[in-house]
Formats: C-alpha cells, sequence, structure tokens
C-alpha cells in the first residue's frame, strides 16, 4: 500500500465512507421504525382482542341478566288461577328471591367488570334484602359505590340509607341520605331522597325537619311530594 494517497484516491475513500455512514444511518432509521411499526401493531392487535373480548363478556352478560330478570319478575302463583304453558311462576315471594339471588350472584361474579355484571350486583343486593339478610346486602351495595356508572351507584347508596334506617343507624342513615341528594341523580329522584332525609330528622333535629320539609314544598310543588311533607309536619306538630 502507498504512503501516500493521491487526491483522486482520498476522495474516493470520503465518497466510500459517506455512502458507508448513510448506509449505516438508513439502517438505523428502518430498525427503529420496524421495531415502531411492530410495537404500534401490538397494542392494536392487543387493544382489539381486548376489546373483542370485552364485548363479548357484555354480551353474554346481558344475556345471563336477562334470564335472572325473568325470574326476579316472575309472578307469584295465585290459588286456583290457571298458568299459561311455559310461564315462569313461583309459589311463593321467598323462594323466588332465592333463586334470582343464586342467579345474580353468579353473574355478577363471573362477568363483575361489565355494566351488566355490576347492574346484576345491585339486583342481587335487592333481593337479599327480600331474604331478610340485610348486612350481605350491605357488603354486595357498597362494591358498587365509587364506580365507573356514577348512577348506579347512587342507586346503591340510597338502598344503603335505607338499610341503615330500617336497622336503627339513624346518625349513619341521614350522612348517606345528604350524601345521595347532593349527587342529584337522574335515576333516584332527589324531592324523595329529601323526605327520607326529613322523616328521619324528625327524630334527630325537629327544627332542621321543619325547614327541610318546607323548601321540599318550595321546591317541589307536586301534590304527591307536598302531601307528604305537610303529612311529616303534621306529626312534628303534634309532638309540640
Amino acid at each position: 500500500m502507498p504512503d501516500h494517497l493521491s487526491r483522486k484516491e482520498l476522495k474516493q475513500d470520503k465518497i466510500r465512507e459517506s455512502l458507508e455512514h448513510g448506509a449505516e444511518a438508513v439502517y438505523s432509521h428502518s430498525q427503529a421504525a420496524a421495531i415502531l411499526v411492530g410495537v404500534v401493531l401490538a397494542v392494536v392487535l392487543i387493544y382489539g382482542g381486548w376489546k373483542f373480548y370485552s364485548d363479548r363478556q357484555t354480551v353474554l352478560a346481558s344475556a345471563a341478566l336477562d334470564e335472572a330478570m325473568k325470574v326476579y319478575n316472575a309472578p307469584i302463583r295465585q290459588p286456583n288461577v290457571p298458568v299459561e304453558a311455559g310461564e315462569v311462576t313461583y309459589a311463593d315471594n321467598l323462594v323466588r328471591a332465592q333463586e334470582a339471588s343464586q342467579k345474580f350472584a353468579a353473574i355478577a361474579d363471573k362477568y363483575s367488570s361489565t355494566s351488566p355484571g355490576k347492574l346484576a350486583r345491585y339486583y342481587q343486593a335487592l333481593t337479599l334484602l327480600d331474604l331478610e339478610k340485610q348486612n350481605q346486602a350491605l357488603e354486595s351495595l357498597k362494591k358498587i359505590v365509587g364506580g365507573s356508572d356514577k348512577e348506579l351507584s347512587a342507586m346503591a347508596q340510597y338502598q344503603i340509607a335505607t338499610i341503615y334506617a330500617r336497622t336503627g343507624k339513624i346518625d349513619d342513615a341521614i350522612k348517606t341520605y345528604r350524601a345521595v341528594a347532593d349527587l342529584r341523580s337522574a335515576l333516584v329522584p332527589r324531592p324523595l331522597v329529601l323526605l327520607e332525609l326529613a322523616d328521619l330528622l324528625r327524630q334527630k333535629n325537629p327544627a332542621e325537619a321543619i325547614t327541610l320539609y318546607q323548601q321540599i314544598k318550595k321546591d317541589y310543588p307536586s301534590p304527591a311530594v307536598t302531601e307528604r311533607a305537610d303529612r311529616g309536619l303534621d306529626l312534628l306538630a303534634s309532638k309540640s
């Protein structure tokens, strides 16, 4: 190899180096692009698979919930009343509630991440109330509260407040009714919640109850609401 390269040879070497570095850069960018495409493709495939699975689970949960609701809404057989062929009926409320509760629980456990599964949990709680199992009903309802479905959460909170009221936990019931009223749910009528709250306040704070009844009459002047508020005010007046 000669000790000294001509200008022409040096120029050719520089061109060769430039081409080599350029090829390396292209190859490097191609690798990065290929990796990026692979990652994107993997994400798309994973999301697509998850979406397919999620949609399928929702469909299956919805179908199962429909079957459970048929039991929940099935009529109670009356003596000497003929039953249509194929109609689901039950001898009494407890038998119906027990079977419906088992179906709802199975759906809620198997499809807990779906909307029908969460609704099944709510109905399971209602059937547990029919079976006088308040503590178990509370456990089911508390699993719903704070979830992504705000309306269902409000419905669950209302039922929790009602259980507290029925079991003598008046302070807890008052606190929960206040929370539900503040939610202004579309599915839990606010005047109903406020009337329930005022009824409890009659025992704990009569002065606040009077104020609340009067405010309810002013804000919701429908005959049914006004009549119930007046009934509460009359009960307070009779005790004074």
